[in-house]
């Protein structure tokens, strides 16, 4: 018997429909944990913004932003120990911060300041510039923590476009085989850059790729922060136990791919319409004002008090002291070898090397 890739069946994991109404049965999620979500939610959109606005002002450098995709992120970080590992590409700010890196160094990693790499303590792995090799990165660091006993989970954050690239399919196999600590959350956000999704993959959903490599796999509404939550909080049972799992947050990309690029060249505004109506922080404010434990005026200081954060980290990016040459020595490995420090000695020495 043939069998053929549509009868493969996914089902999607939601629980707050577009106007924020519970859809089934509530997730057995706290009110004070509710409340943590959507604040994270608040403060991802207000920084992408200024960040967006400060790129365009020549402030800082290229910038991905990540408006409308603050759920996948927020509720699959929110859902992490402290001993998880977070392998991030470009987009995933809001997930980082969660976990604890300083918004001060994403600045300053916007601006070229090797301090930007610093997770100053917090399980996040610098952010990963190259399409999928992240993934790699992920395998590597799971299977350190499995084989020292470590019992903690890496994540590696990846596009629907990575999904195409060979690292991606690498890193899945050899997880699988190695049954490593590991889940992959692929964020489709619908584009690769002026790419659809329709022309980057045939694949029905993107959660059925796992299965070829003998890896439980599902698919959820990636602008549902319960959804994710939930979800999240199950995959990290199973990767704890050595099943590596992939995870699809269905969301949308609001804006442009990077600053570089205008999507306004590339995608129907009716589309853009049509996903702005499912904007996932509307949904769960709508979903905590109606179970009563939100309302406009606590909304309006949140978003104060974000903006104000976000002005401080900035603050304190632009006023911290500039990278030297020599420092550059210092990040590379975490011993340095014989060849960099006679090549950061010659720095010292003459200036050039």
């Amino acid at each position: 018997m043939w069998m053929e890739p549509n009868e493969v069946t996914i089902e999607k994991v939601q629980y707050l429909d577009e106007n924020g109404k519970i859809r089934a049965a509530a997730p057995d999620i706290r009110d004070d944990e509710l409340i943590t979500l959507y604040k994270w939610m608040v403060q991802a959109r207000v920084f992408d913004q200024r960040a967006l606005k400060l790129q365009r002002q020549g402030r800082i450098g290229t910038y991905a932003p990540m408006i409308g995709q603050e759920a996948a992120q927020i509720g699959s970080a929110c859902a992490l120990g402290k001993q998880d590992w977070i392998y991030p590409s470009y987009r995933e700010g809001a997930a980082c911060f969660v976990h604890g890196f300083p918004m001060k160094n994403f600045f300053l990693y916007t601006m070229g300041h090797l301090k930007g790499t610093d997770a100053e303590g917090a399980h996040v792995f610098p952010v990963q510039i190259i399409i999928g090799a992240q993934c790699l990165h992920a395998v590597g660091g799971a299977w350190a923590g499995k084989y020292h006993k470590e019992n903690s989970v890496s994540v590696t954050y990846i596009g629907d476009g990575g999904t195409s690239e060979g690292d991606f399919h690498e890193a899945m196999n050899f997880a699988s085989v190695y049954k490593l600590p590991l889940i992959f959350f692929v964020q489709n956000n619908h584009w690769a850059i002026s790419v659809p999704r329709s022309k980057q993959t045939a694949s029905k959903t993107i959660a059925q790729k796992a299965v070829a490599y003998g890896m439980a796999s599902i698919q959820v509404d990636g602008n549902d922060v319960l959804a994710v939550y939930t979800t999240m909080k199950q995959a990290l049972e199973r990767a704890r136990q050595g099943k590596p799992v992939l995870i699809e947050a269905v969301t949308y990309r609001q804006g442009p791919h990077t600053t570089a690029d205008d999507p306004m060249k590339y995608r129907d505004p009716q589309e853009l319409e049509q996903w702005l109506a499912k904007d996932p922080l509307k949904r769960m404010k709508a979903f905590m004002i109606e179970k009563r434990i939100w309302n406009e005026a606590l909304d309006k200081a949140e978003f104060e008090l974000a903006e104000q954060k976000v002005k401080e980290a900035f603050e304190l990016a632009v006023n911290a002291p500039k990278s030297t040459t020599e420092e550059i020595f210092d990040v590379v490995y975490e011993q340095r070898t014989n060849q960099l420090t006679e090549q950061k000695n010659s720095i010292a020495r003459e200036g050039v090397l």
